[in-house]
Order: C-alpha cells, then sequence, then structure tokens
C-alpha cells in the first residue's frame, strides 16, 4: 500500500523553514492526499554563534543532526540549502532530489541610514560584514582597502546587527534574502565577475535514505535537471579541492546554449588567499552529462596553477576540524 505521510526535516531558521514550508506545498500540490509534516531539529551550527565558520569547522555543521535523525527512520526527507551539504554524504544516505536554482548572485545590503547603495562607491576603509572567507577573499581582492567584519546568525539576526552597527553595509545570499521578501534592502546584486558565489548557492537539496523507494517517487517531480547538473559540477570541483567553509572557494555552474543549439554547462571557479592578494581563477565548458568530470577536471586545472599551494598555506593556519 502506498505510503500516505511524509515527514520532512528542517533547521528552525525563518529561511530553512520558509524552504521546507516550499517543498511541503509543493508535495501536497503533486501528491493530493499526502499528509506532509515538517519536524524541527537543531543543528551544531545554530547552536555556536560567537565563532566564525572557519574556527568550527565545516563538515556537516549545519546538517549532521538533521542527517542522524533521517537514518534513524524518525523523518523521510531532510531539506537543506544544498551550498550547506557536504560532498560526501553519510554512508546510506543520497540526494533524492534538487530543485529548480533561484539567483545564485550575492547581494550587498547597506546599512539602514547609508544612502551609498553600491560596493564600488563605498568609502575608503568602510567595514563590510560578512561570514564566508568566500566573500572576504573576493571583497579584498575586489577592494583591498575595505575592512572586512566578521558576522554570524541567521538572516534575521544579520540584518538586526547591522541596524545596531556602524558597518557600511553586508553581504549576503540574494536567494535567501528574495525568499524572505526583503528585496527592498538589497543595495546592489553583485556579478559573479565580483564575487562567484558558493557551491550550489541558491539551490535546495533534499536528502534522502538510499533505497528509500517511495521517498523517491514523492519527490522526482521536484528535480530540476539543469540545476542538478550545473550543482553536480560545482560540487565535483569541491570534492577535487577537498574545500568548505575554511577556504575561500567560489564557481558558478549554468547550462547555456552552445554554438550549435546543444546545451553546453559553463563552470567558472577561484580560489584564493585569506587577504585576497593571490587569487586563481579557471572555468570549463561541455556537455551537461559530464558534469562530475568536468568540476573534477577545473579542480585539477585549479591546483595545478596555484591553487594546491594557497590551500596548504590555509590548512597549515588552520585548526583540524573534528571528524566528519
Amino acid at each position: 500500500m502506498k505510503r500516505k505521510t511524509l515527514t520532512i526535516g528542517s533547521r528552525g531558521s525563518e529561511l530553512a523553514l520558509w524552504q521546507a514550508r516550499w517543498v511541503e506545498s509543493r508535495l501536497r500540490t503533486l501528491h493530493p492526499g499526502l499528509e506532509v509534516r515538517i519536524d524541527v531539529i537543531k543543528t551544531k551550527g545554530d547552536k555556536i554563534l560567537d565563532s566564525p565558520l572557519s574556527k568550527i569547522g565545516d563538515k556537516g555543521l549545519f546538517t549532521r543532526e538533521i542527517e542522524e535523525t533521517l537514518l534513524a527512520g524518525r523523518i523521510d526527507a531532510a531539506v537543506h540549502s544544498l551550498k550547506d551539504l557536504p560532498t560526501e554524504l553519510p554512508p546510506g544516505l543520497v540526494i533524492g532530489a534538487v530543485c529548480e536554482r533561484e539567483d545564485v548572485r550575492d547581494v550587498f545590503i547597506p546599512h539602514p541610514d547609508n544612502l551609498v547603495r553600491t560596493l564600488a562607491q563605498q568609502a575608503l576603509g568602510a567595514q563590510i560584514a560578512t561570514g564566508s572567507l568566500r566573500r572576504k577573499c573576493q571583497l579584498l581582492a575586489f577592494r583591498s582597502d575595505l575592512m572586512v567584519i566578521e558576522i554570524r546568525g541567521n538572516l534575521n539576526t544579520r540584518m538586526k546587527k547591522l541596524a545596531e552597527s556602524d558597518w557600511a553595509g553586508m553581504i549576503l545570499a540574494r536567494a535567501g534574502v528574495m525568499r524572505l521578501g526583503w528585496e527592498s534592502q538589497i543595495g546592489e546584486t553583485l556579478s559573479p565577475e565580483v564575487i562567484l558565489p558558493a557551491v550550489g548557492q541558491g539551490a535546495l537539496g533534499i536528502e534522502i535514505r538510499s533505497g528509500d523507494t517511495a521517498t523517491t517517487q514523492f519527490l522526482t517531480p521536484l528535480i530540476h535537471q539543469p540545476t542538478a547538473e550545473a550543482t553536480g559540477a560545482e560540487r565535483a570541483l569541491l570534492r577535487r579541492l577537498e574545500g568548505g567553509c575554511q577556504v575561500p572557494i567560489g564557481t558558478y555552474g549554468r547550462i547555456m546554449a552552445g554554438a550549435a543549439g546543444a546545451s553546453e554547462l559553463h563552470l567558472d571557479a577561484m580560489v584564493g588567499s585569506l587577504d585576497g592578494k593571490h587569487v586563481i581563477r579557471g572555468k570549463i565548458h561541455g556537455r551537461p552529462e559530464d558534469a562530475e568530470r568536468l568540476g573534477t577536471s577545473l579542480g585539477e586545472t585549479l591546483l595545478s596553477g596555484g591553487a594546491d599551494r594557497i590551500l596548504r598555506e590555509i590548512r597549515a593556519m588552520t585548526p583540524q576540524n573534528e571528524p566528519a
């Protein structure tokens, strides 16, 4: 008999719940009669808010407790921001669906009293907040005079901290800002030429138990193949570089029409030093069905072009993570 209930695991932030409820709504529409409920689970990343991500480790920081609940059978699926999901999943778990991607770009959110809306026009030495080494590196590569401020917390917390600060502004992912209806707060949407996004940014990944055919069938209509291919290349790149929150890595995969009209996967990527003084960039394109090979190949190109030295230096300065 076909199962009539499905339990989704989610973090408890407003954005995480927006994402889980979006999946819940789509499942109810696609499968009339299916009962869907959401179980809120607190992760390590939600509990430790007074340390930068780069200092507390990043393997499963926002996913481990949810994955343990999934493996225990207390939930049927876990909705994640794909950029939070490690490239190596625990045994017994797989990605059941990658949903259509939102805008991948980052945005500059100026302080409410700051009338200068663009990043390039901020005053010399302006203070810009971010919790991401990827953004910090690219901000300093774009403008070495900027003072980058560490910030943690969910989007609501960050907005509150910005309003109470004397910072010029902060950098966030456009997808999250748009999902929470805060478009009016955006001063500028930043081109990937200025800041390349994080791996999987703007996409939702739904994790399930391997072999769970019932949940797989429910989720199959949510799969967006172009997004799955583009993010698959990004995740293959990250896997080859063995990177994460502790390493400034940016990448942007997208499906485009080629010269002959056939679809092509284009992938750009960068690896940079923490101070933004050394940035290694590369790009590749090919068939979407070769996504994993393209990501791995671009990772090899970056490593041979100097990224290996940058990564070694960063890891030598960074305390070792706890085992995943």
